[in-house]
């Protein structure tokens, strides 16, 4: 057997990680997860409905805390949704703000108390919906996802050798 050789390293770019998301966005998100963790488990489908419904808001909540600034005016100017904001500061989102905005006031009809206001499986598509959205505001705004699980290959010829054409 021969002496080891050691060589050089190659060099190797470095790759640019995301900006680092801001906490306020970081406890936003983390109160949607919450939130929505409290729908998924609710057997009332208004209390559902609603607390699915503010998770969303609270996800549309870090973006805007991710991607703007506070503004000194903002004391002097009425007050707009979210949603609409949404649509201004992150146009890529603009349908679902338009769906969750169009879903604002069967949410408050739900936290009212009408027991009417919302159905059963409009209430569990509510939840579905919240949870894609949560996945696609975290992408949005470029948390870094969770490393992959690893994965294990297995070799086509069931782990046997083939012998070398030497």
């Amino acid at each position: 057997m021969g002496a080891a050789r050691v060589l050089p390293a190659p060099e190797q770019e470095e790759i640019p990680l995301p900006p680092a998301l801001p906490s306020a966005a970081a406890q936003l998100l983390g109160q949607a997860h919450r939130g929505l963790a409290e729908a998924t488990g609710s057997p009332d489908a208004g209390w559902r409905y609603a607390t699915a419904h503010l998770a969303a808001l609270r996800a549309a909540a870090a973006v805007l805390a991710a991607r703007t600034q506070p503004d000194a005016d903002a004391g002097r100017r009425r007050p707009r949704s979210a949603w609409v904001l949404i649509s201004q500061v992150a146009p890529e989102l603009g349908e679902w703000a338009a769906f969750f905005a169009a879903g604002a006031a069967k949410r408050a009809a739900a936290e009212a108390g009408l027991t009417h206001a919302v159905t059963e499986r409009e209430a569990d598509d509510l939840v579905r919906d919240v949870r894609t959205f949560l996945g696609v505001v975290e992408t949005t705004i470029s948390r870094p996802a969770p490393p992959p699980a690893p994965v294990r290959l297995r070799s086509m010829d069931g782990g046997r050798r083939r012998p070398s054409a030497s």
